[in-house]
């Protein structure tokens, strides 16, 4: 069995989420999801809708995704070392490079495959484009 992993925030969940984990879950069998901390948000500036709790909640509450965690706000590749995922997937739009993310895995002795999902209508599912629509 091939375990996926995902990563976001996920604080506006909308049809380029549940994309984004349609086709990761084409590359495995069991996706886990890891939602970004409310704390890790807050120091990037970030002004969230949801909780942590919240967002985790409607994750999880999803029929494709298989688990739904909290990441560590102290340590990003903690959620890594634990669940030993085969394969990571990032979003089209996350900033860590492919070759960035390798070199820092292989210093902690974890060698998943790395993908970059596609876009899915980036110029509309986009939650900063979104928020703004709700809030003018």
């Amino acid at each position: 069995m091939k375990t996926i992993m995902c990563f976001g925030t996920f604080d506006l969940l909308h049809p380029g989420h549940l994309n984004y984990f349609e086709q990761a879950k084409k590359h495995g069998d069991y996706l886990i999801v890891v939602i970004a901390r409310d704390h890790t948000k807050a120091q990037m500036g970030k002004k969230m809708m949801f909780s942590e709790q919240e967002r985790l909640h409607l994750v999880q509450s999803l029929k494709i995704v298989d688990k739904a965690v909290l990441g560590y706000p102290d340590n990003h590749f903690k959620i890594i070392q634990q669940e030993k995922p085969d394969i990571l997937c990032l979003g089209y739009d996350q900033a860590v490079t492919e070759k960035e993310l390798k070199q820092n895995l292989a210093k902690l002795h974890l060698y998943p495959e790395i993908k970059r999902m596609k876009a899915y209508q980036p110029n509309i599912y986009k939650s900063s484009i979104l928020k703004k629509s709700l809030h003018p």
